[in-house]
């Protein structure tokens, strides 16, 4: 890799913004009427806006929405803060896509940031959104309580979670019924003849990992069937940790014949870990949300799948009709999951004891019984 700085002919001089000042000075006009040609207030001749745009233009002169907007009886800086766990999940990603496209149709800027499930890193940027005066915050909450979002709400900002029910303030929420979600994907596996089901789930603070953990239970107590705490493993939060999780409980004397994963980034490791070990094709799979590439792997990946772009869509939507209307009732729209089969959540389970394992730890096996 090649990094170069600078540039042939020296580093560029640096100027102060032009100002409202320095337009009305150039244009030979006073400071209100560049306001009423920078606002598109009436009382202006056409000349004389044309020579203020003139001036703006040869300084390369950029108004103050934020301050303009405050200044005027809205009081809008025509922004929204976005907090969501990490903008570079491709779940979170969608969701930030439909916010900015409902937010672009009404000419409002969204700035995001990813909490990485982080509390205090939460309550910082919610502080460093609000003395920017964003209209208003849409949130993946991380923190165990959204209390400190109080004296935001008195001041009338619309706050809208997302994905995670709000705790301890009653806002506006969009979510989806997590618990039967993950009931309808273990079900599917039940339904394929799987006794053994493990569960892979996300970090246990964070509300829909503690509620598609019930969603597998609530399937297997309907089908009669014991949990097996030694089947469960939670707090998994990426790819690697899943990838090693799903490797123990395999290669396990007792290993599952089927798992349910209930985060993107968690499916991702569990499918690198059965590839690893040869399992694809004996291990049933069914993972919670959809990713990119899940019908192209053989077999394809079966998933519940939920829309984070309608999410984002109806939260954006909620925080624009709360800003017409501040007195409306808080809302919590709960939107379905579906089930998407594609192969690898109809893998039938082993017919004798030995089928179901995975390929090395049979050819470990087969190689210590030569002796």
């Amino acid at each position: 890799m090649t990094r170069t700085s600078g540039s042939a002919s020296g580093p560029v001089a640096h100027r102060p913004r032009a100002t409202m000042k320095d337009v009305a000075a150039l244009a030979g006009v006073g400071i209100k009427t560049v306001s009423r040609v920078v606002n598109g207030e009436p009382g202006v001749s056409a000349a004389t806006a044309e020579r203020v745009e003139r001036a703006a233009e040869a300084l390369s002169f950029q108004p103050d929405l934020i301050a303009g907007n405050l200044r005027r009886s809205g009081r809008r800086s025509m922004s929204l803060g976005l907090l969501l766990a990490s903008v570079d999940n491709p779940f979170c990603a969608a969701i930030h896509r439909a916010v900015e496209d409902v937010a672009e149709e009404r000419r409002v800027a969204v700035f995001s940031a990813s909490t990485d499930e982080d509390p205090r890193r939460e309550r910082a940027l919610v502080a460093a959104f609000t003395s920017r005066r964003v209209d208003g915050l849409i949130i993946t909450a991380t923190a165990g309580d959204q209390t400190y979002l109080r004296a935001e709400l008195e001041t009338g900002t619309p706050v809208v979670m997302v994905d995670r029910p709000p705790v301890g303030i009653d806002v506006d929420s969009v979510v989806v019924d997590n618990v039967a979600g993950a009931e309808v994907a273990t079900a599917h596996l039940l339904a394929h003849g799987h006794r053994r089901i493990a569960y892979l789930g996300d970090l246990g603070q964070i509300a829909t990992a503690r509620q598609r953990h019930e969603g597998y239970r609530r399937a297997l107590h309907a089908a009669g069937v014991a949990a097996d705490e030694r089947l469960e493993i939670g707090d998994l939060h990426d790819a690697d940790a899943a990838l090693t999780a799903t490797r123990e409980l395999l290669t396990a004397p007792e290993p599952p014949t089927a798992l349910f994963t209930s985060q993107n980034l968690v499916t991702i490791g569990a499918i690198r870990a059965l590839r690893e070990l040869g399992a694809q094709r004996t291990v049933a799979l069914v993972g919670f949300d959809d990713f990119a590439l899940a019908d192209l792997v053989d077999p394809g990946i079966t998933v519940v799948a939920q829309n984070p772009a309608d999410i984002g869509r109806a939260a954006a939507e909620r925080v624009f009709a709360r800003l017409a209307d501040p007195d409306l009732p808080p809302e919590r729209i709960v939107l379905p999951t579906r089930l998407v089969e594609r192969g690898s959540g109809e893998i039938p389970p082993p017919t004798d004891a030995t089928a179901g394992r995975p390929a090395r730890t049979l050819e470990t096996a087969d190689t210590g019984s030569r002796g």
